[in-house]
């Protein structure tokens, strides 16, 4: 694989100013995020379009990869480094074989292992699991407990993504869990100083690393 999937992953928010998520990004890669998927619920193709293309220097400048959510046309079209589909979202064996080996393709498990099975098998290179904690963006997601990362760590190969309600103050327990990597939107984009958020996610790794 050509990125590691390991770290803060950084979701950005529904966010129509392009200027204004252009710096909040920064700001979030600066503080240590080392992906981003792009997903804006809210936007027309266009906006975007603009907004995946202007999003894509900025990350190749901090060398991370740039993720594009729910929309394989956008990734082909835009030429970002991924795709990330949840379970109604589209046929992960027809996004492989369009967007080739190289291209990093995550898929949503929600709560089953036996998703994640089929997601692999079909082509997905890391595989997401949540809500974990109760999430703002979506208040009615199923829950996946600490113990299933425990339990798909021990089962896959592959990197672990955690998502939902993730903040600095419980992100220890699923990464002690095993979670290669947590997504976030509203903790880090909704912060006061996003730099100093995606830093305090960015520790937490860092002591992960230091007492394994």
């Amino acid at each position: 694989m050509r990125w590691k999937i390991e770290g803060l992953y950084a979701i950005t928010p529904d966010e129509s100013d392009t200027a204004r998520l252009l710096e909040k990004t920064r700001r979030a890669l600066a503080g240590g995020a080392k992906l981003l998927q792009y997903r804006n619920k809210a936007a027309s193709a266009a906006l975007k379009a603009e907004q995946v293309r202007a999003l894509l220097p900025c990350c190749r400048a901090a060398g991370v990869p740039l993720i594009v959510n729910d929309d394989l046309a956008l990734a082909l079209e835009t030429g970002a480094d991924g795709l990330h589909l949840g379970r109604e979202d589209g046929d992960l064996g027809a996004a492989r074989r369009a967007l080739g080996d190289e291209a990093l393709l995550g898929a949503s498990c929600y709560d089953r292992l036996e998703l994640a099975e089929r997601a692999l098998a079909l082509g997905a290179d890391h595989i997401a699991f949540g809500s974990v904690f109760g999430s703002p963006t979506k208040p009615g997601a199923v829950r996946a407990s600490l113990d299933l990362f425990r339990q798909a760590r021990k089962r896959f190969a592959v990197p672990v993504v955690a998502i939902g309600g993730i903040t600095s103050a419980n992100a220890s327990d699923v990464i002690a869990a095993g979670a290669h990597a947590v997504a976030v939107i509203s903790a880090l984009f909704e912060a006061a100083d996003i730099e100093a958020a995606a830093r305090q996610f960015s520790i937490l790794f860092d002591q992960r690393l230091r007492t394994s």
